[in-house]
């Protein structure tokens, strides 16, 4: 089986993780610079086989797009258009931020290891990875 890659796109920085081949397990992989994921997705494409791409879709409280959707569009648009052959799928990512904060902080994480912007945002992906599964 292939595997899944999820994407916590940001404008600085986006946190990517994904499973295990038997999509069973989600795991964080890594986080880069923005303006470096379709250099990233390149290179780890050649090496791995990804049947789905599950990309966070940020909503306000009464379930309508949030500001930073205007960003992820053009994103969205590039992604589908490189890489045809892989299906795309959108989750909620409400709350991700708050629940990988959390998980540092249930995980023993320091205070200097939780201010870590790119762990955090691997964290989200993985949350955003999860929960796809979960509901599946």
């Amino acid at each position: 089986m292939a595997r899944i890659l999820a994407i916590d796109y940001g404008k600085v920085r986006t946190g990517i993780a994904i499973t295990d081949e038997l999509q069973l397990i989600a795991s964080g992989l890594t986080t880069v610079k923005t303006v470096e994921l379709f250099s990233f997705l390149d290179r780890y494409l050649k090496k791995e086989r990804v049947t789905l791409f599950i990309v966070g879709e940020p909503k306000q409280m009464d379930y309508s797009p949030s500001e930073s959707e205007a960003l992820i569009a053009p994103f969205l648009v590039e992604l589908q258009k490189k890489y045809p052959e892989i299906e795309m799928k959108r989750v909620d990512e409400r709350f991700t931020s708050k629940m990988a904060f959390q998980t540092m902080i249930a995980s023993g994480f320091s205070k200097k290891k939780r201010k870590n912007k790119a762990l955090l945002d691997e964290i989200s992906a993985t949350i955003i990875l999860q929960t796809y599964l979960s509901g599946r």
